[in-house]
């Protein structure tokens, strides 16, 4: 896909909201999920090992949204 078009895409926010506050609520930034990854990291982990919800920025829930803005 050209770039463009995603950029395109994104910036209309179809997909969803990149307000800072969009971004934080979206991915319940405001959760203490930090401790787990700050401990040892979050690379290499296994989903769900750091606790329910952590690491929500990995999330692939937006896919859908994104291949019917794609059309």
């Amino acid at each position: 896909m050209d770039d463009s078009i995603l950029a395109n895409i994104l910036t209309k926010g179809e997909v969803m909201g990149l307000t800072p506050r969009s971004i934080r609520k979206h991915l319940g930034l405001n959760k203490p999920i930090y401790v787990p990854s700050s401990a040892y990291g979050h690379f290499g982990r296994i989903a769900g090992e750091a606790g329910p919800g952590s690491f929500s920025w990995e999330g692939r829930d937006l896919i859908d949204n994104l291949l019917a803005a794609i059309g």
